[in-house]
């Protein structure tokens, strides 16, 4: 079935959110749809029911990151979508991190080429191709990227497996670089980096390590990391680029 094609408002500013279906990723969308914006979600999953907009359905693209055709397509679907429309941000949100046979940590030595190159097209590579296929709408709308990186791109995590924590690692990078690249554009690219957040994935053993390694000694929301993920996508951050905000709190000092 062809769904049909919704016109944004002119004044209404855009954002494109990826990994959209659950956890900090649906906080994100909710916390946009809620400051006003039109929201674009891509997640690999069908549009969520228990998204807020009634006509939500229609502004859903499923993609699978890990295949270069799927995020060429989508990109084509979004630019159709925009109708010549600007794109005022991109959330690179989505992440995968493999275990192995016992769900636990998954370790450089026993990570297979296949599920490594697979992590890295997802959490790492994805990214810059949305942004190297979006940015004549980033750059219409002087737009901002926010990439969701990880504490564990800084340092060893009990749970986050190798390949993840080289992905998150080089989106980091990837964003000092976009940064550089973009600013004469007026694209504008920062990260945030959460630590130990509430979401249904949590690995055991997590309260034992918020615990020992947390200074706050609680686990963050996903609102907490989308409030400020909406901040770096709105003009009350113009001057903030190439900046990757820590949400952990205070595990990174540690």
């Amino acid at each position: 079935m062809t769904l049909p094609h919704v016109p944004i408002p002119e004044d209404k500013p855009v954002v494109a959110v990826t990994g959209a279906s659950r956890g900090i990723g649906h906080a994100i969308v909710k916390e946009f749809h809620s400051a006003g914006w039109e929201v674009l979600t891509l997640a690999r999953t069908p549009f969520s029911k228990v998204c807020p907009w009634a006509e939500g359905i229609v502004k859903h693209i499923e993609v699978d990151l890990s295949q270069e055709t799927s995020v060429m397509q989508a990109c084509d679907t979004l630019r159709e979508r925009l109708g010549g429309h600007g794109l005022s941000a991109l959330v690179n949100n989505a992440g995968i991190s493999p275990k192995d046979n016992e769900g636990e940590r998954l370790s450089a030595m026993k990570t297979s080429i296949a599920a490594w190159q697979a992590v890295q097209m997802v959490n790492l590579t994805g990214p810059l191709m949305l942004c190297q296929q979006l940015l004549d709408p980033l750059t219409q709308a002087k737009g901002s990227v926010v990439n969701v990186t990880s504490i564990a791109g800084t340092q060893i995590h009990p749970f986050a497996g190798a390949a993840y924590a080289v992905s998150k690692a080089g989106l980091s990078a990837l964003t000092r670089e976009l940064a550089f690249e973009l600013a004469e554009s007026g694209v504008r690219v920062n990260a945030v980096s959460p630590g130990e957040i509430a979401t249904s994935i949590l690995s055991p053993g997590t309260d034992e390590l918020v615990e020992r390694l947390v200074p706050m000694k609680r686990l963050g929301s996903p609102k907490e990391v989308a409030e400020v993920v909406t901040f770096l996508c709105s003009q009350k951050s113009s001057y903030i680029n190439g900046a990757e905000i820590p949400i952990n709190g205070c595990q990174h000092l540690l």
